[in-house]
């Protein structure tokens, strides 16, 4: 009894924090489509959180379908000339919907309904980092060297404890957080790095290996590591007036997308393994450890989750904002739309390849939840 008391526990502690992390993010992004739409003059038919059937629902006084699915992983506004969740787009229903329809818009209208989305993403993660950082501050400990972990690039490299690291390819570095992130998604890379040392200025070369590391939850990954320590390193909370907040939050998102980029690029390069990628089951695992610690580490989780969900859906990909937004660039040079055929082979296309990473991420989740 107490062993399924323990699982029941668990699994509630898991699968709530992680169900209140998705359902905002998915809402705001698909808030964004929905008043921009709005905005524009377009009928929207549907408003969904989750896929499937419906839980519970209303309508709006302008007609909308406002709904709670039972499968919450993601959602959709289907508009009155959408054949389907996707938006794929239905020729007579938009002609029978005249002003109202979507496909009816010009080209630019449609590209921001379409856009709003992801940028609705981008801000909710700008206000979370800019309420965070204007009210509670922002920890920092000072990038300097304690220890050099012998053999190590750091070691090669003519590192020596009491070194303090200014930049790295000469972009500044502030903290030892800031270092470690460069230099995590930096394996095999050449970096110049700008240290101070005994009053004088040294700039050295070192190529971060890439080996692998394990967090105080046993997760394990695979990242660059230069063998610098910090043993004791004392924590400072920087605060920030409301103008520098926002600025600070600027950073850090883009620090963050600048991290998935550069790791999309490293499996393309070689130098990164697609066994890194994540689905379902790891964010709700990563959501679960997030809760467990605080209200404020599940808060940043949700910013990383939305900057994360609003440049997956940037990408170039059918069935994807981004496809969709690649489609009109191409109208509006072309003078007209693909074909119908052309688009739909597009989306199919599209289907596969989301298909493909889900199954790859959840196959890597399973795969670390077996061999943890």
């Amino acid at each position: 009894m107490d062993l399924l008391t323990g699982y029941g526990a668990s699994l509630f502690g898991t699968l709530v924090p992680f169900l209140a992390v998705l359902t905002v993010v998915v809402f705001f992004h698909e808030l964004g489509h929905f008043l921009v739409a709005r905005w524009c003059g377009v009928a929207v038919r549907t408003f969904s959180i989750g896929f499937g059937p419906e839980l519970f629902g209303w309508n709006d006084r302008h007609g909308t379908r406002w709904r709670l699915a039972a499968i919450p992983l993601g959602g959709y506004v289907k508009f009155i000339d959408d054949l389907n969740a996707a938006s794929a787009p239905d020729r007579a229903a938009a002609a029978a919907a005249g002003e109202g329809s979507f496909q009816g818009k010009s080209v630019a209208r449609r590209a921001a309904i379409v856009a709003a989305g992801p940028i609705a993403n981008f801000l909710l993660a700008l206000v979370i980092y800019t309420l965070l950082f204007a009210s509670l501050g922002k920890p920092v400990v000072a990038p300097i060297v304690d220890a050099v972990t012998p053999g190590s690039a750091a070691a090669e490299a003519g590192f020596l404890p009491g070194d303090r690291i200014t930049a790295i390819d000469g972009r500044p570095v502030d903290s030892f957080t800031a270092l470690q992130r460069i230099v995590t998604r930096s394996a095999g890379l050449v970096l110049t790095i700008d240290v101070e040392r005994d009053g004088g200025h040294v700039v050295l070369t070192a190529t971060p290996r890439i080996d692998e590391i394990t967090d105080v939850f046993g997760n394990r990954q695979r990242v660059g590591l230069l063998g610098l320590q910090r043993q004791n390193g004392t924590v400072v909370i920087v605060h920030y007036g409301p103008l520098e907040a926002v600025g600070q939050a600027f950073a850090e998102s883009a620090d963050v997308v600048g991290g998935t980029l550069g790791y999309i690029g490293g499996i393309f390069a070689g130098r990164e393994s697609a066994d890194q990628i994540g689905g379902p089951i790891g964010i709700a695992k990563v959501s679960g450890q997030a809760a467990s610690l605080g209200l404020i580490p599940l808060v940043n989780l949700a910013a990383v989750l939305s900057i994360s969900i609003g440049l997956l859906n940037l990408f170039p990909i059918p069935l994807l904002d981004g496809g969709h937004l690649v489609y009109y660039a191409i109208e509006a040079v072309r003078g007209r739309p693909l074909s119908e055929r052309a688009q739909d082979f597009g989306f199919r296309i599209g289907f596969a390849v989301v298909l493909m990473l889900m199954v790859l991420g959840t196959f890597n989740d399973i795969v670390r939840l077996v061999s943890g």
